[in-house]
């Protein structure tokens, strides 16, 4: 370590230093102005911008643009299906030098051994890795987890160089009427607490933002963020795999008050990541949008090392953290170079490579007990087990939205047992629980997804992660079940009574050790199977489907225990009164 004097010297230009870099136009996000400069680093860290007569190694940009490296705000690791240190090395590919990591996916299936695998991972990786731990395992009492972490559980992450927060606060509710579970977990020292309250009264905000909880990423709507907004929350703009908000949350952001605003990706797959991007994809979105690309470029860097607490990370100044980016045109943002505390890790776009943590402890995830593919049935009630049809509650599937809607349909009956209809492209639902062979099993029925046949499954399924699977017919359901099974974890799909596509997924059977452009390759072909079926060819199907297990996001989802009724926190029926 320098002493004072020294570090004096080095920022004034008066000693040598590691690295100058010669005429950089420097994307500066604390002036809003682009200026060019010359940009000295030393020790892995900026020591200033100006004059810097010697360094060991000096870099002539020629007038190229230096912008701070990029900072996911919230993202989940275990949405890209990829092991920690492959998700890595493909954000740092995209410019993303900082990623805050909710692991609440591992962690409910595995619970505190999926967050400590998580920490390892990451430890020694050129990328600024923080955690956020989750702070809702299980996110309702409606769902069967894996586990249950209590405040007492989390308190010994706390004190961990990464560990940096309270992940989203899903259970608004427990928050606002303060329940103890709730109160003891916002009470664990760490720096921030991240929000999660999709549909919460504007009144009931304030208490929100009271308890401590200051960002929020599950705005869908303009007024929703701007209700954010005016109590002082910092409003995350997600454009994720499934969730894409972005472009319609802008008009909330003005020049007054985009320092409230950042950028953040929250679930994203393999094939996005890599034919689109991480936050870079994000910043291009923005500006093609007409967004000034100096307040982009603040909301994808400052903006949120504000938000987060990270107070030397997300500018080009004296004492900051040297992550940086080297660009021939902010319009594009095509990024030639990353550079991580001073040290180059990705050349143009190239990946660096990591060698993988062991995780031979977190498979086999996958437990059912006594199962038969007759659970799958769904009767009609008395009063309609002689007529044709039953009136059913369906969850009503919108594109690219969480947000689902609760529809009421007819569906035809046949020996008391109600059907699928081709004709309407309703098919069914199930969520059978898989952590400790309880045989839960929730049914339900499923519209606007687009399937005509066959059937889909899978075992990543939020926030509680059991095997979700869809289908025309209880006999391919089962097919597509069993396979999962047989793989300890994955994504299968059925056509004809035949399995035409599978992705083992073998870590906690949400992940996979193999490469990205491998897991990208194997998606991209169950995605094209999958139109096929009669999806649409603009839906992500396991995204889309992991999402109809996740009681926490209006209005009707499907648990292992049952139908869920999300704007009343409560179950509902499936099958309605004749």
């Amino acid at each position: 370590m320098s002493s004072f004097k020294q570090r004096m010297d080095e920022a004034r230009g008066l000693v040598k230093i590691d690295m100058v870099l010669r005429r950089a136009r420097l994307v500066n996000v604390f002036s809003g102005e682009i200026h060019e400069t010359d940009i000295g680093v030393h020790q892995g860290a900026f020591v200033g911008i100006g004059t810097f007569a010697e360094a060991e190694k000096e870099l002539d940009l020629c007038g190229k643009y230096v912008v701070p490296g990029l900072i996911d705000g919230h993202v989940h690791i275990e949405s890209s299906h990829l092991c920690p240190e492959e998700f890595c090395s493909v954000l740092l590919s995209h410019g993303v030098t900082t990623a805050v990591v909710d692991p609440h996916e591992i962690a409910n299936v595995l619970g505190s051994r999926g967050i400590q695998y998580i920490l390892d991972s990451v430890n020694g990786l050129p990328f600024n890795t923080f955690v956020a731990l989750p702070s809702c395992v299980p996110a309702t009492d409606l769902e069967t987890s894996g586990a249950h972490l209590k405040a007492k559980d989390l308190l010994q992450f706390v004190g961990h160089p990464k560990v940096i927060g309270l992940g989203e606060v899903m259970d608004y509710l427990g928050v606002i009427e303060a329940k103890q579970d709730m109160v003891e977990k916002l009470s664990l020292p760490v720096s921030f607490f991240d929000g999660h309250a999709p549909g919460i009264s504007p009144q009931d905000l304030n208490a929100y933002f009271l308890a401590g909880i200051h960002t929020e990423h599950e705005c869908s709507t303009v007024e929703e963020a701007k209700e954010r907004l005016r109590r002082g929350f910092h409003v995350m703009l997600r454009e994720g795999s499934a969730a894409k908000n972005l472009l319609d949350l802008l008009p909330a952001v003005t020049s007054q008050n985009s320092g409230q605003c950042l950028l953040v990706t929250d679930d994203r797959h393999p094939m996005d990541l890599l034919n689109e991007g991480s936050i870079d994809h994000l910043v291009r979105l923005a500006i093609k949008a007409g967004v000034d690309p100096i307040q982009v470029i603040q909301m994808a860097t400052i903006n949120a090392a504000r938000a987060i607490g990270l107070s030397r990370l997300g500018a080009v100044a004296p004492g900051y953290q040297a992550d940086f980016l080297v660009l021939n045109d902010l319009k594009s943002f095509a990024i030639e170079e990353v550079y991580w505390q001073g040290t180059k890790v990705s050349p143009k776009g190239e990946r660096p490579k990591f060698p993988r943590s062991d995780a031979s402890g977190l498979t086999e995830s996958v437990h059912l007990t006594d199962w038969t593919p007759e659970k799958l049935r769904v009767f009609a009630n008395s009063e309609s087990k002689s007529l044709n049809h039953a009136q059913v509650q369906v969850i009503g599937v919108q594109d690219h939205s969480l947000v689902t809607r609760a529809l009421i349909r007819e569906l035809p009956v046949k020996d008391g047992v109600i059907m699928t209809d081709l004709t309407q492209k309703i098919a069914k639902l199930a969520v059978l629980e898989r952590h400790h062979g309880t045989g839960n099993i929730g049914l339900g029925f499923v519209e606007g997804l687009g399937l005509t046949k066959g059937a889909i499954a899978s075992t990543v399924a939020h926030d509680s992660h059991n095997l979700v699977v869809v289908g025309m017919s209880d006999e391919e359901m089962n097919l597509a079940i069993r396979t999962c099974v047989e793989m300890g974890g994955g994504l299968c799909l059925v056509d004809n009574h035949q399995i035409i596509g599978k992705l083992p997924l073998p870590i906690a059977g949400l992940m996979t050790d193999l490469d990205a452009e491998t897991v990208a390759q194997n998606l991209a072909e169950l995605h094209r199977l999958a139109v096929g079926l009669g999806i649409n060819q603009m839906v992500d199907p396991f995204m889309t489907l992991a999402f109809l297990s996740l009681p926490v996001i209006p209005e009707l989802k499907l648990t292992d225990l049952g139908l869920v009724d999300v704007e009343h926190f409560r179950l509902t029926k499936v099958v309605l009164e004749s």
